[in-house]
């Protein structure tokens, strides 16, 4: 990629910190409101059904709005995409503090998503495009950010909507307004770009993504056939204009598509993990949210510190290296808890340690392998489609998970190491983790470690 005029930054540091700062709280916007689900279906009399979209409407418009925000980045300046989706964000926040009624609640979580998709899709392209030499060790600190801030979420969750009320979660995340003039402050002047949007297309992509969602998020079949339909009107938009939303060169590059599937595979068992292990610890151990909270903390430490290291490491070391080390500590993690649940949830929180630290290692690597892969003027769209894979990830393994712990109740696990009883059916889905990730890095291996096969970039018809 060309890197001859890069922006020149004031002070890198100070932006650093803001990035973090701004990510961390919008990651703790969604997973405090995990815990607040059932005192909202409380406060308004809800079934289980209506208070899930609470978390369905934003993960459904947070997941387009990222893949959205990373098209506009190759175009606009950061400066006024972080401004506007910040500002949406904040706007969206206090109207849930304010909100009435169950309606109101639903409206701000919606406005949330429209503003807060901005910042993992603008956090992940800004080590690319403001830290190029540095870049692996500034990918390793944001997602140690991220994976700390997914695992202190729950427990702020707990205190605040246990201590004050839930609506003050709706508060909490409005603070994230304060990082605005931090942000503004370091990030470059930069102009307006030239270059065509297919808006059409985005409004299939966002068809195609909220079906979906819909579809995985609440079991309803008939969804499926408008997932279809609208996966079949993107391939006739790809195919009928010069420069469609989406390039569909990005993924005949073998490289790129087998990074995003391992990726893909890697982030779906890592958030199936984080989905599961409250569940287990309330249902098979009877704790309660902060003691939960408490049990999962030394993962997200772990995995906040390893990020710094890992980060290193791309650089020092290589970013295939790193994600094949990250691979490799997965699977062994996530065997080691197919033994281990049933056991002390001492002994069981020491052992997620090795499974949790993955997480910013897959996520450094993953990020550093697809900005060496891009063209400059398609990294933000190419990095949109590895932030949305994400969220889909987090919504499918959700849904899996939750349908595999309704239908099997097993006495005896595959793994014959592990514990006989109630925690049969957890250490099976760790079993099956540790397999897919073994799958997927076996097609990293043969995929990427292939000769690169060349493909014809489309020529402009402007």
């Amino acid at each position: 990629m060309d890197q001859q005029n890069e922006p020149h930054i004031p002070n890198p540091t100070r932006l650093l910190v803001s990035l973090c700062a701004v990510l961390m709280l919008s990651v703790m916007n969604g997973t405090m409101f995990n815990i607040a689900v059932p005192d909202i279906a409380k406060t308004y009399q809800l079934m289980p059904s209506e208070v899930s979209w609470v978390m369905t409407g934003y993960i459904m418009v947070y997941a387009v709005g990222a893949l959205t925000y990373g098209k506009l980045a190759d175009y606009y300046p950061f400066r006024t995409l972080i401004t506007f989706g910040l500002t949406i964000f904040a706007i969206g926040s206090l109207f849930g503090f304010f909100a009435q009624n169950y309606g109101m609640v639903l409206v701000a979580r919606v406005i949330q998503a429209v503003g807060g998709a901005m910042i993992p899709a603008l956090v992940f392209l800004a080590p690319i495009r403001y830290f190029p030499k540095t870049r692996g060790k500034v990918l390793g600190i944001v997602s140690s950010v991220m994976a700390f801030a997914s695992g202190i979420g729950p427990i702020a969750g707990g205190f605040i909507a246990g201590f004050l009320d839930w609506r003050y979660l709706f508060l909490t995340s409005a603070m994230i307004i304060i990082t605005l003039p931090f942000l503004r402050r370091n990030l470059p002047q930069e102009e307006v770009k030239k270059g065509y949007i297919d808006y059409i297309g985005a409004v299939f992509i966002a068809g195609f993504i909220s079906t979906l969602l819909l579809g995985i998020t609440l079991g309803i079949t008939w969804i499926f056939a408008l997932t279809v339909l609208f996966f079949a009107l993107n391939i006739w938009r790809m195919r009928s204009i010069a420069e469609p939303f989406i390039p569909p060169h990005l993924f005949k590059n073998v490289k790129y598509r087998s990074t995003i599937i391992t990726s893909f595979l890697s982030i779906t068992c890592l958030f199936g993990m984080m989905f599961m292990l409250p569940i287990m610890f309330r249902d098979s151990y009877q704790l309660g949210t902060m003691a939960i909270g408490l049990v999962l903390f030394p993962g997200a430490l772990s995995a906040a510190l390893m990020g710094q290291k890992g980060g290193s490491l791309v650089d020092s070391k290589g970013n295939t290296f790193v994600l094949y080390l990250a691979m490799a500590l997965l699977a062994a993690g996530f065997f080691l808890l197919s033994i281990i649940v049933g056991a002390n949830q001492i002994v069981v929180s020491a052992t997620i340690i090795v499974a949790y630290m993955s997480f910013p290692l897959v996520q450094a690597s993953s990020a550093d392998i697809l900005a060496n892969l891009l063209e400059k003027n398609e990294t933000g769209v190419g990095m949109g489609v590895f932030n949305l894979l994400n969220f889909v990830s987090g919504a499918l393994s959700g849904a899996v998970i939750g349908k595999t712990l309704d239908l099997f109740n097993p006495s005896h696990p595959f793994n014959w190491l592990g514990f006989n009883g109630d925690t049969s059916v957890y250490s099976n889905i760790f079993l099956g983790f540790s397999i897919i990730i073994l799958l997927s890095m076996s097609q990293f291996y043969l995929f990427y470690n292939k000769n690169e096969i060349s493909y014809k970039r489309p020529v402009s018809q402007q």
